[in-house]
Order: C-alpha cells, then structure tokens, then sequence
C-alpha cells in the first residue's frame, strides 16, 4: 500500500496535478467514489477479516461513521450520503449483539435485540425517513438502510415484514444486478417463499460466488433446513474454508457439527 501511494504522488508531480481542497461544485462527481470507500472501511470494521484480527473492529465502523457525518455535513441535500449514513447506523447499533460471549457470530435472528444501541436505530430511521420524503428514485446506500430500517424495527425476528425486505432487494437488484445482491435477496426469499425456492435461486449463483464464504454458508443454511444433512455439511465444510473471521469460523463450525 504505501508503494502504491508513492506511486500515486508521483504520477501527480509529473502531470502537475495541484493539491487543492474542491470547489462544491467538484464535489457531486467524487461523491460515489468517496461513498464506496467508506462503506468498505466500515464493512472491514464490522467483520473483520484475519485469523488473529478482533473479529468486530470498533475503531475502524467508529472512524467510517465520523467521516460520513462529516461528508453529509458538507452535502446534507444529497440522499445517497445520507442512506449510507443511516446504513451505518442501523448497522452499528447492532454491534454489542453481534458476537458472543465465546467469541462466536450471532446472526440476525438469534441476537437479543435488547441489547442493540436505541439511540442509533432511532437516528438511522430517522434519516431514512429523511431520505423518502425527498421523493427522489433511492440509489443503493438507501435502499439497504431501508431494508436495515425494517429490521430493525421488528421487536422480534418472527416479526420482520420478509415480503417489505424482498420488494426493497428487488429494486435494489434492477439498479445493482451483482450476484452478491442476489445472494442478499435469497435470503430474504427463503423466509417469504421457503428454502426450496430459495436454493435454486442460489445455485444459480455458483459460478459467480463460487469463492465466496457466504455463498456456500447461504447455501449450507437452505440445505439444512431442508433436511439435506450430507450436502449441508459439504457447503458448511466449503465455508468454513473460505471463511476468513473467527467468529463466523465459529459460528459455521457450531452448525456444521449439529448437524451429526
């Protein structure tokens, strides 16, 4: 990394780039690249990656969060600012529920909500609420604070309205047709239509998201529930592999072993 900024600074001498702050009319073009940075320091943050690494990292989601309220200071008319601001508040809020006592991951359903940071959920609906009444299409940062927001507001996982969570994934998959939100979308399919629905839709993914840990544990999860317990305990096998934080080594672990 710091070869790459040396680089960096010296591609910018010789094309006598100036080192300046941007006019506010520069800022609207740089915005998405910003967001998109910030969002990836926050996800690090909130499961980080790395074998001896704290599997929730505070200072990185804390400095992530900081940035984007000084970022919304600065553009408090744009809405995608203010939906990943929200996004990382209804995430944040959830961190002292994330991961047990013995180090393991708590998924959504299973975390005591009680435990979750009210004055976050409260804020981070209230941006999103902010961000509809602008009336405007909503680009991706909104709509998974959105889906975040309906989350969060079910006291209870059996209570999370699965078929408000499913209309948001599919907006969110015409303006974002990437497998992983697919894979997202899935999910939420498997609690509305059933497993079975929703591992076809993820098997369509394999070549895409044949690397990627949570595919295989999506996948392990919708075979286990359908009573699949060989092929569950493969894909579980799959995604402790490629797993790359303790807790969620954990957690799959635990599941995998349950399953006999």
């Amino acid at each position: 990394m710091g070869q790459r900024i040396t680089r960096a600074k010296g591609k910018i001498r010789a094309a006598r780039i100036p080192w300046r702050v941007p006019a506010p009319e520069d800022l609207p073009a740089r915005v998405s690249g910003v967001l998109a940075v910030l969002f990836l320091v926050f996800n690090e943050g909130y499961l980080a990656s790395g074998p001896d690494t704290d599997p929730v990292r505070h200072d990185l989601t804390a400095e992530a969060i900081r940035l984007t309220r000084m970022l919304r200071d600065l553009l408090p008319q744009d809405a995608e600012v203010t939906g990943l601001l929200a996004l990382m508040l209804l995430t944040e809020a959830r961190r002292a529920a994330r991961v047990s006592a013995s180090g393991e991951l708590v998924t959504l359903g299973e975390q005591d909500r009680s435990a979750w940071d009210t004055a976050l959920v409260a804020e981070g609906h209230r941006l999103v609420r902010e961000c509809l009444a602008t009336g405007g299409a909503p680009g991706r940062y909104q709509l998974l604070a959105a889906v975040n927001a309906v989350h969060t507001s079910a006291r209870d996982a059996r209570e999370t309205d699965w078929a408000q969570v499913v209309a948001l994934y599919d907006r969110l998959v015409r303006l974002d047709p990437s497998p992983v939100v697919a894979l997202n979308r899935a999910v939420a399919v498997a609690e509305l239509d059933g497993p079975e629905v929703a591992l076809r839709a993820v098997d369509a993914l394999a070549d895409a998201l044949a690397g990627y840990h949570a595919y295989h544990a999506t996948r392990a999860d919708l075979l286990r529930r359908l009573g699949r317990r060989d092929e569950a305990r493969a894909a579980y096998d799959a995604a402790i592999g490629l797993a790359g934080n303790t807790a969620e080594t954990a957690f799959l672990a635990r599941r995998r072993d349950e399953l006999g």
